[in-house]
């Protein structure tokens, strides 16, 4: 008798959470139709308890780039910005001067709202890059939980970092693209300055309230929601869990749900938020890039080859030789630096969302998704 996708997704889970530091996960899958609905939970929400439940919130880290590049294309279409006007036109220039000089010249004032959310700016990683002699901004806050102003990340950009390349034409799919916080810490700048409003406020009005999404929720300086977020699963660094408040605030850190996150990749990849419905999305998603492979330390942790990139929204599909016995469909949506991954197969219309909130876990969900997607339709081994 053929095994069950829902008796192969729990095998799938039990992998996971044998996998080295991997000390809880959640996940679900759940097809188009409603046929699959499965969600799946294992481990304590920290260390001493209680067990983790598959309604317990979590930190989906980068996840928030679909949804801050979400909200930009909605205010795109209803014209309070325009994605190809330079991000001077909605921030004080003095805050973008010198953020990009490349070879003696300042390039920044070129950089447009499109070059950030493509990620085809060059820009340094405020948080991943590292200074000469120096550590990562995210590896000096995770040690004291140290936080900083949006002025304070640019001015680190500014003095001491490099950037990677010139501002490509964001336009040609051959343009060089690489992963950048820098990109979408500026935009989430651009979102409070035209809306006049928090950047939690602007996720919830533009996208968790239209998608449903009423457990997902910021936390800032400004906001820090303390008991919401005692009552988060807990994140780790190897062995050992990491009690960062005010780094995570630092981010604008979102946490949500494994029911809001599938609301939230099948109702972008619908198009439910925008005005212009599904085709607004495909234009969110073309053209895709492939990301370079840099080999500088947070090249490990930043998504690079084969992950391919457009507008918020990461493409994932394995060269044919990496999957000699047949590969798996591709995968859109985001993924996070620890381990949360947000996907939509649109080739056999499944949802996976999920995460096992480690920082060394990033490649997981893109080394795994095969296996749950082959579980989840029951045509090949986990």
């Amino acid at each position: 008798m053929a095994e069950s996708p829902q008796s192969a997704l729990e095998a799938c889970l039990d992998r996971l959470i044998a996998r080295r530091d991997v000390h809880h996960a959640l996940m679900a899958v759940r097809s188009g139709d409603g046929a699959l609905d499965w969600r799946g939970a294992r481990g304590d929400v920290r260390p001493g308890g209680p067990a983790l439940t598959t309604d317990t919130p979590y930190f989906v880290a980068s996840i928030d780039k679909l949804v801050t590049a979400t909200a930009l294309f909605v205010l795109a279409e209803r014209g309070a910005l325009d994605l190809d006007g330079r991000i001077t036109a909605y921030l004080d220039p003095a805050r973008v001067r010198g953020l990009h000089v490349w070879r003696g010249v300042d390039r920044s004032e070129e950089l447009t709202l499109r070059h950030l959310v493509a990620q085809t700016s060059g820009l340094a990683d405020y948080l991943e890059d590292r200074p000469k002699g120096g550590h990562s901004m995210i590896d000096e806050a995770l040690e004291r939980d140290d936080g900083w102003t949006v002025d304070e990340a640019l001015e680190r950009v500014r003095s001491r970092l490099r950037p990677h390349f010139p501002p490509q034409d964001p336009h040609d799919p051959r343009a060089r693209a690489q992963y950048s916080d820098t990109n979408y810490l500026l935009l989430k700048a651009v979102l409070e300055r035209v809306s006049g409003q928090s950047v939690a406020e602007v996720y919830r009005d533009l996208v968790f309230g239209p998608l449903g999404m009423s457990s997902t929720y910021v936390v800032s300086r400004e906001d820090p929601q303390a008991e919401r977020m005692a009552r988060a699963a807990a994140l780790w660094a190897g062995a050992e869990p990491i009690d960062a408040p005010v780094t995570l605030r630092s981010t604008f850190g979102m946490f949500s749900t494994l029911d809001d996150q599938l609301a939230l990749v099948r109702g972008v990849v619908e198009g439910r938020p925008f005005e212009g419905g599904r085709a607004t999305f495909e234009r969110m998603a073309t053209p895709f890039r492939r990301f370079g492979q840099g080999l500088d330390p947070a090249a490990l942790r930043r998504p690079g080859w084969p992950i391919e990139y457009a507008h918020g929204v990461m493409r994932f599909h394995l060269p044919r030789w990496l999957a000699p016995f047949g590969r798996p469909p591709a995968v859109w949506g985001h993924t996070g630096s620890t381990g949360t991954w947000a996907f939509h197969c649109p080739s056999w219309d499944l949802d996976l969302v999920g995460t096992v909130d480690q920082v060394t876990a990033g490649p997981v969900p893109f080394r795994s998704v095969g296996g749950w997607l082959r579980a989840a339709r029951q045509d090949g081994p986990a």
